[in-house]
């Protein structure tokens, strides 16, 4: 996947999946604006990125403020001239427990990251570069919408928003800018560790392709629908989980080496 000549901006890209679609872009050739709130980690990310003159910038701020988000794709703008590519990756996932006992400030905390930021920044795109130039966008669900996580109510009703509302910028900005939702599965990263290093062994068993995901595991998925090679793919939502889904739904069906003939084994 060739992209060279065309720039980015990534939400959340100082760490986990963000830095990785990062890395991804780069390598690629695109430019990167990478966006997070903090700025060390922001600064740890251009270390750990690597030197590339000109094709790679960091700023600092909240991807649930419109300011912000809108501030990052004016830089994006400035700097590279241009603005093809658009990451939602920022999430927040707090606060954790049922939907009746939330804090409702947090849950409007929760929505202004996970769905009112992310629209701000496609309006910003389209205003600045995509209306004229076209371009692709790919935000990042969870595999969690597609069922209930216990706890997760904010976190995967906001994500739930998200992928409806992905599927109405695709329709709304097509045929000019394709977009496109990717919904990982359990990933080693920062955001899940809370999930994962509990019993990691027993959920990579749980796993059909017995093991958790990696941040470039879904980068690469990210890259692929931003490219040309997804030209005539949008308004989708790829699982990348591995088979996670396709486990759950085979509850009480049982798997291929479960069973021998049909009257399966003991």
């Amino acid at each position: 996947m060739r992209m060279e000549g065309t720039a980015a901006v990534v939400t959340g890209g100082s760490r986990g999946i963000g830095l990785a679609v990062a890395r991804e872009l780069l390598a690629a050739g695109a430019s990167v604006l990478i966006g997070a709130r903090g700025k060390d980690g922001l600064e740890q990310a251009l270390g750990t990125l690597g030197p590339a003159p000109g094709r790679l910038v960091a700023a600092a701020g909240n991807a649930g403020d419109e300011g912000d988000v809108r501030r990052w794709a004016g830089l994006a703008l400035e700097t590279f001239g241009r603005l093809d590519h658009v990451v939602v990756n920022a999430g927040g996932n707090a606060p954790l427990g049922p939907a009746v006992t939330g804090d409702p400030q947090a849950w409007r905390d929760t929505f202004a990251v996970n769905v009112h930021g992310p629209l701000a920044l496609v309006r910003a795109a389209w205003e600045g570069w995509m209306r004229e130039h076209g371009g692709s966008v790919v935000t990042v669900i969870t595999e969690g919408v597609h069922g209930v996580g216990p706890g997760l109510a904010a976190y995967e009703t906001s994500k739930a928003a998200l992928l409806q509302l992905t599927r109405h910028l695709a329709a709304e900005l097509a045929p000019r800018v394709r977009v496109n939702a990717v919904s990982p599965g359990l990933v080693r990263t920062e955001l899940a560790r809370f999930w994962w290093e509990q019993d990691e062994a027993a959920l990579a068993a749980a796993t059909p392709l017995a093991r958790l995901g990696e941040p470039e595991d879904v980068a690469r998925a990210v890259v692929w629908l931003l490219s040309g090679q997804a030209a005539w793919v949008t308004g989708t939502d790829l699982l990348v989980d591995g088979g996670r889904r396709v486990r759950a739904g085979m509850v009480g069906h049982g798997s291929a080496d479960e069973a021998e003939g049909p009257g399966g084994r003991d």
